[in-house]
């Protein structure tokens, strides 16, 4: 691999670099088609801010006549009504600081899922608030004026994941839930036997990260817009958005989001949907039958001191100690029955595992080939629909050894290096009976495993980070 040093010339430069030490990242085939910019915004980095669209804001310049030629006949409003209309707002963004030099849009984006169904983008406004200065692209732009517009979009989106989707509310907030059991449950607990697994390496894992990755003059600071005074912002921002009964209950996010669906109605491509949805249940099914093997009355949870004391570290205040956790099942301070058990550590465990490996294991396919999902861009945003050529791509992408660091990160943070899901490192669980109930989930993922692998078969562009065998038991990287 001969990177040299200053700018690329040409894409054929950069495509050329991929030999055999890294391999060619996923995303780079088709990373310039409009399927693709949609295919990522369910099944990259960053899936979780997709929704339904039910009516467009007032701010978002948008018009029918702009974006007609897209919905194949439909008006906006059929486009809505039909549940074929989405957008994402990364409103969250407006006033983070960003690295001196360097922009993060805080755009909109919307989409629609065309007659074969898959998802199409079909406006994109980089800015808030719609004016003369901030146009709505469209796809019917000159070609390398709605790329680059894409990518603009994909800046702010990946400055977003960094911070909240990766970062925030699977690292930093299973830290917290990881300190909270320590703290209150003994390892002779049956709960602190359930949890424990998947904590396995996160505070070291952390201390690294934030020593190496976010500190000032790291990898953030290096490689994205927003840089490391801004992801510690965007996460302080967003940190009491994360819901346990909400964000932390896999199936009531897709609701609260209008994505939710169980027979393919509702964007038929969404693939880490469907595997996340069919991991939380058994996820869910596992927990629910290790909890209800201890807890079979609901005294036994009342008068459970250590448990109790693990609800108050939850939903105790981040300035007195806490998790600060919203939304956390925990009425009139106690727990009192199973199913908020069960909400709780599913939760954690999905989050532990699921979530952190939807959120890491795409990145250097997302991230490696900088075009594909840029984490910053030279200059500014086109403020008009003047034509772009090629070359004036080239010219905003990233310099060639910043290029080389976001490819040896994001491939290092790619890596598998721990077990798999249900496979523990340590064993915690001796009884014979909780013993069985962990076979069971077991074996239960292993058919799961099966099914993901057969509907990949039948597909041109596989989604393949959520096989079980795939999926840590923790965040251990």
């Amino acid at each position: 691999m001969i990177f040299g040093s200053g700018s690329w010339e040409t894409l054929e430069d950069l495509t050329s670099v991929y030999l055999k030490t890294f391999g060619d990242p996923k995303e780079m085939e088709n990373w310039k088609s409009d399927e693709h910019f949609g295919w990522q915004r369910l099944n990259s980095v960053n899936p979780n801010l997709i929704r339904l669209c039910t009516e467009i804001p007032s701010k978002f310049g948008v018009t029918e006549e702009s974006i007609k030629e897209c919905l194949e006949g439909l008006t906006l409003s059929e486009a809505m009504s039909k549940k074929r209309l989405f957008i994402v707002d990364l409103e969250i963004l407006d006033g983070i600081t960003c690295v001196e030099g360097y922009i993060s849009p805080v755009p909109i984006a919307l989409l629609f899922v065309n007659g074969t169904g898959k998802l199409m983008p079909v406006a994109i406004q980089l800015f808030q608030q719609k004016g003369p200065e901030n146009p709505v692209f469209v796809p019917t732009d000159p070609p390398y004026t709605w790329l680059f517009a894409k990518m603009w979009y994909n800046v702010a989106d990946s400055n977003y994941h960094q911070a909240l989707t990766h970062l925030g509310y699977t690292h930093l907030l299973m830290e917290g839930i990881c300190i909270a059991t320590n703290r209150c449950l003994s390892p002779s607990h049956p709960m602190f036997k359930l949890l424990a697994p998947h904590f396995l390496f996160i505070i070291a894992i952390n201390d690294r990260a934030l020593n190496f990755l976010v500190s000032p003059g790291g990898w953030i600071d290096k490689t994205m817009a927003i840089g490391a005074v801004g992801i510690l912002e965007l996460t302080k921002k967003g940190a009491d958005s994360w819901r346990m009964n909400i964000e932390g209950n896999y199936a009531e996010f897709l609701n609260s989001r209008g994505v939710y669906c169980c027979d393919g109605s509702i964007l038929p491509t969404f693939y880490q949907r469907d595997d996340s949805m069919v991991l939380y249940g058994a996820i869910r099914d596992y927990v629910t039958k290790y909890v209800n093997l201890y807890y079979d009355t609901n005294d036994k949870i009342i008068n459970d001191v250590e448990i109790q004391t693990f609800g108050q570290e939850l939903t105790k205040s981040k300035s007195d100690g806490g998790c600060g956790i919203p939304g956390v099942p925990f009425e009139n301070g106690k727990f009192s029955k199973a199913d908020q058990l069960i909400e709780v550590f599913t939760s954690v465990i999905f989050s532990s595992s699921v979530v952190h490996a939807a959120a890491n294991f795409p990145q250097y396919d997302a991230y490696g080939f900088p075009p594909n999902y840029p984490t910053k861009i030279k200059g500014v945003p086109p403020k008009n629909k003047n034509p772009l050529k090629e070359e004036d791509i080239v010219k905003s992408l990233i310099d060639k050894s910043t290029t080389l660091d976001t490819m040896v990160i994001t491939r290092i943070l790619s890596e598998r290096s721990t077990n798999a899901l249900g496979d523990f490192e340590v064993t915690y669980t001796y009884d014979p009976a909780a013993v069985k109930i962990v076979e069971e989930f077991r074996q239960n993922i292993k058919e799961i495993s099966l099914k993901m692998h057969q509907r990949n078969e039948k597909l041109v562009q596989k989604y393949e980070y959520l096989y079980p065998e795939e999926i840590p038991n923790s965040i251990s990287i």
